[in-house]
């Protein structure tokens, strides 16, 4: 990254939900940013933990045994080997920090599997 990222504008180059886009890179770990609009799908990441940060709205991480609510600035981490499903019923905006090469879906493939995120 050269220059400052403003994440609002990102996002609105952003149509889709569950489409995200990458907006840097910190070491091996990509930041991206999602619109969040109604159910993803159910998954986990056995290699590594997906991290949740809300810039804007409300978001639930549906966990099997729980449901993590989570307002505009609150984060939460969801641990490795976690099954979890993030909902949101009304647009929220969120900043993800993954390893390069972790598919969006984790151990799950479906209609909203994105293998080749683009940078924005």
């Amino acid at each position: 990254m050269d220059d400052k990222v403003n994440l609002a504008a990102k996002l609105d180059l952003l149509d889709a939900a569950y489409s995200p886009g990458i907006v840097g890179y910190i070491n091996d770990y990509k930041l991206q940013v999602v619109k969040a609009h109604g159910e993803f799908v159910w998954h986990k990441h056995d290699d590594t933990d997906d991290f949740f940060l809300v810039t804007r709205g409300h978001l639930t991480i549906q966990l099997r045994d729980r449901n993590i609510e989570l307002d505009e600035g609150e984060l939460f981490v969801v641990p490795r080997g976690v099954e979890h499903c993030p909902k949101a019923d009304e647009e929220a905006h969120v900043l993800l920090i993954e390893p390069k090469g972790t598919t969006n879906t984790g151990d799950v493939l479906s209609a909203l599997t994105v293998s080749d995120v683009p940078e924005i």
